[in-house]
C-alpha cells in the first residue's frame, strides 16, 4: 500500500478557536477515506487547507511524497488534486458538455480561460462526453447547466473532477441536499470509482459513509480522535459518545 497524502500536525485557527487542531492522517492510493464529525468539527476547514484554499497556521501536506504546504491551490490542481464544494461552483450560464470540456482542456494543457476552442476540438469534446457517459448525464450534455436538479449539478461536479484526470478527489458532502433516489444513485456511482480514483469524502450521511468507505477518521472540536474500518469506526466507544451516539 502506498500513501498518497500524508497529513502531519495540522493547525489552523480563526479567533483562537482552532478549526483543525494537530490533525494527522494517511489517505492510502486507491482507498476512499471519510472523514465525518458533527458540525463545527473542522471538516471543511481540513478539506481548504488540502485543496489550497486556505494555509495552515503549522503542520505539512504531502502529496505523493512532495511537500505541498505551500502550494496554492492551482499547483495543486496541476498535480492531481480536484475538489468538490458543498454547494456546486458550476458555470451556469454554459452547457453541460461546456463545463466538462473545460476541465478537459485544462488537463490538456491549454488555457481554461476560453471555451470556444474546446467546442471546435473533437477529442475535447468526445472526451467530455464519455465522461458524462460514466456518470449517467449523457442525455443532458447540451443542455443549459442551470436546467439541471440539484442531483445532477452533483454529478456534473463529480465528471468535472473525473474530466480533470485528479489523482485524489476531495469532495465536500456530495449528498448534500439530495433526496433518497438521487442519493442512491450518488453511492452508486461512488463506489463505481473505488479502486480507480483515491477520494477523500466528508459527508454527513452515515448510511452511505459506511457503505462507501474503506476507513473512516473522525473529526471532533478540531481533532482527530479515532480512524478505522466502518466495523472499528462503529465500535469504538470514544466515537459513540462523541459523535455517533449523537444520530
Amino acid at each position: 500500500m502506498t500513501t498518497l497524502l500524508q497529513v502531519s500536525n495540522l493547525k489552523k485557527s480563526f479567533g483562537g478557536v482552532a478549526a483543525t487542531d494537530d490533525v494527522s492522517l494517511d489517505v492510502i492510493t486507491g482507498e476512499l477515506h471519510a472523514i465525518i464529525g458533527p458540525n463545527g468539527a473542522g471538516k471543511t476547514t481540513l478539506i481548504t487547507q488540502l485543496s489550497g484554499a486556505q494555509r495552515p497556521d503549522s503542520g505539512s501536506i504531502r502529496f505523493k511524497g512532495s511537500n505541498i504546504t505551500r502550494s496554492p491551490a492551482h499547483a495543486r490542481a496541476r498535480l492531481g488534486i480536484t475538489r468538490s464544494f458543498q454547494i456546486t461552483s458550476l458555470v451556469m450560464d454554459m452547457s453541460v458538455l461546456d463545463n466538462v470540456s473545460l476541465a478537459v482542456q485544462a488537463k490538456q494543457g491549454h488555457s481554461f480561460r476560453f471555451i470556444k476552442p474546446a467546442r471546435k476540438i473533437a477529442a475535447i469534446r468526445d472526451e467530455a462526453r464519455e465522461t458524462l457517459f460514466r456518470v449517467g448525464l449523457a442525455g443532458r450534455a447540451d443542455a443549459p447547466t442551470v436546467a439541471l436538479s440539484h442531483g445532477e449539478h452533483r454529478l456534473m461536479e463529480i465528471a468535472i473532477a473525473l474530466a480533470s484526470g485528479a489523482e485524489l478527489m476531495l469532495l465536500d458532502e456530495p449528498m448534500a441536499g439530495l433526496g433518497p433516489e438521487e442519493s442512491a444513485k450518488m453511492v452508486t456511482f461512488l463506489q463505481s470509482l473505488k479502486g480507480q480514483k483515491t477520494i477523500l469524502l466528508i459527508e454527513h450521511d452515515m448510511d452511505a459513509v459506511f457503505a462507501l468507505a474503506d476507513r473512516i477518521s473522525v473529526l471532533v472540536y478540531g481533532k482527530i480522535i479515532a480512524t478505522g474500518t466502518p466495523d472499528e469506526i462503529r465500535h469504538n466507544d470514544d466515537v459513540r459518545h462523541a459523535y455517533l451516539g449523537e444520530e
